[in-house]
Parts: structure tokens; sequence; C-alpha cells
């Protein structure tokens, strides 16, 4: 077969495969956000939010409110027109302008902007608790242009304001592309105290109704997560109901913890350590380790091996 007769044939059955699927729907019927406006919009909001560091570094003084506002402008914008789009995913309407989508788009940016300086304030707080807890920090410069913990925070803390809007789609895209470019997976619906310090990063898991309180600090590898997913009677999922953790104020979760459930809750002050894995609630204060490792070693070829079990707590 030739490669035109291969091709004719394989477009003929996707597109009958396509057109009759009632679960992947062409897109391109009800449009929704553009995966590289996703990233616009991320990288337009850290230049807003960290501005001097990231976009232009060399202005002059008389041109920064001139360039602020060019930034902040430039957001607006972004978020008016992928609202928009997601509303009109959303409600599943031709690909055509809408005026009703564009003013909900227009009014959650609207929303979303001036929401800004408290997000600055709250990032701040964020980089302080990370030059606080990381000896290995040489300045804040470091941690706002190098350390994924902090972009990952910044991402969920813009998608969870939509989340919290009602914003459909749009959040799950940012978290999501801060989730690739990170390893750090927070769904945009966990709330977030002040002052929240992920070290390292890689593998954090944080689900969509976790709890966290402030200065908590997060190692990576740490899940919080769901103990288990409640049915209804025809054995679909219930939605919306509280599976996640509850993790008080001035709590730290070491790295490979697990806490799950959405009745656990972590009281203020407690140390989870390494490799814990934890269903239930602890008092504020506590302290729980995993039992030490009993090791066994050779001191030859021929030697037997002896066991060694240490004389401290991991």
């Amino acid at each position: 077969m030739e490669k035109e007769e291969t091709v004719e044939a394989v477009v003929g059955k996707m597109i009958a495969l396509t057109q009759g699927s009632k679960t992947l729907k062409p897109v391109g019927a009800h449009t929704m956000p553009r995966p590289e406006a996703v990233r616009d919009i991320i990288a337009v909001l850290r230049e807003a939010l960290f501005f001097g560091y990231m976009g232009n570094q060399d202005l002059p003084p008389e041109m920064v409110e001139r360039h602020m506002r060019e930034v902040i402008g430039r957001a607006f914008d972004l978020l008016t027109e992928q609202i928009a789009r997601a509303y009109r995913h959303d409600c599943k309407q031709e690909h055509k302008p809408c005026d009703k989508c564009r003013g909900r788009g227009r009014r959650q940016a609207q929303a979303l902007i001036e929401k800004l300086p408290r997000l600055r304030e709250l990032l701040e707080a964020d980089v302080r608790a990370a030059y606080d807890g990381d000896p290995a920090a040489k300045n804040n410069d470091e941690i706002v242009f190098s350390y994924p913990g902090l972009f990952a925070i910044t991402v969920h803390r813009v998608a969870h304001e939509l989340f919290e809007q009602d914003v459909p789609l749009l959040p799950r895209l940012l978290s999501e592309t801060a989730h690739s470019e990170t390893g750090v997976d927070i769904h945009p619906g966990a709330t977030i105290g002040r002052s929240f310090f992920i070290d390292h990063g890689t593998g954090v898991v944080i689900g969509e109704t976790t709890i966290i309180g402030d200065r908590v600090k997060m190692y990576q590898g740490a899940t919080l997560g769901a103990l288990s997913f409640p049915s209804d009677a025809g054995g679909a999922l219930i939605r919306g109901v509280k599976r996640h953790p509850t993790i008080e104020d001035d709590v730290t979760i070491y790295a490979g913890a697990t806490v799950l459930g959405g009745d656990t809750v972590i009281g203020r002050g407690s140390v989870i350590g390494g490799s814990v894995w934890l269903t239930r609630s602890v008092p504020p204060g506590t302290k729980v380790v995993i039992e030490s490792p009993r090791l066994k070693y050779k001191n030859s070829d021929r030697a037997a091996p002896r066991e060694y079990v240490p004389d401290f707590q991991i």
C-alpha cells in the first residue's frame, strides 16, 4: 500500500472515532485555553510578582511605573482571553465570538489582577521562609531565580485564586504546567498558608482538599494524599468531599513521608520523619519517626555477617 493510501485509510478511521466518541470530542468545536498561552500567563505574572527579577532588569527609575503598567496590562489581556476560552469550552458553545464568555473572562481577570499586591506579599513571606529554612541559600535572589519550590508555589497561589473564583479548566492547566517544570504536584484547590517552603521539591504531591497552615516546611517526595475515594450507591466517585489531610502551623514533613486522609490532622509544631506512613491524626508537638533500621555487614568475605543496631533514632 502506498503512502497516500495508508494515510487516507487511517484518516478515515480516526475521523470516525473522533466523531463517534463520547469521551474525547474535538476541542476545536468549542475551544479551550491554549497551552502556550498558559505558559505566557505564568511568565508575565512572574514578571509582575517578581518585578525587576524577571523580564527587563535594566530599567531606569523613570521607566519603572510605565513598564509595570505594560506588564500588568499584558497579564490582564492574556487572562481575559484564556479565561473566556475556558468558559466557552465549559459551556460547549461553538468557536465564535461570545459576549457573555468574554465579559465573564474580563471580570475574572480583573478580580485576579486586583489580588496581585496581596499575592506579592505572600510570596515575599515564602521567599523569607525558604531563606530561613535552607542554610544552602546564599541570598533571596538565589531563591527567586533557582528554587523549583518557589516556582511551584508562585503558580499555585495564582491557580488557587482562579480556582476559588470558579474559573474552569485554567487553574488545573496552570498547576500541571508548574508540575511539568518542577516535579511538584499541587492541586489548585489546596489551601496553603503563609511562609510555605518546599525544599528540593521533586516528587512532592499535595491533593485538592489539603489545608496547610502557616510556616509549614515540606521536603522532596512527601505526599499529602487521599486514603480512600468515597462512592455513591451507583459506584460513582463522590467529588468535593474532604479527602486530604489538614496540616496545622509550624509543621515539618521530611522526605518521602506520606500523610493520608481527610480526617487526618497533623497538630501544630509536629515533625513527621522521613518515609513515615501516617493515616491518623497526631496532637500538637508530636514527633513521628519510623523504627531505627537493623543493619548487617561483613568485615571480610569469610566473616559471618554481624547485626548492627544503631544507638541513634532517625
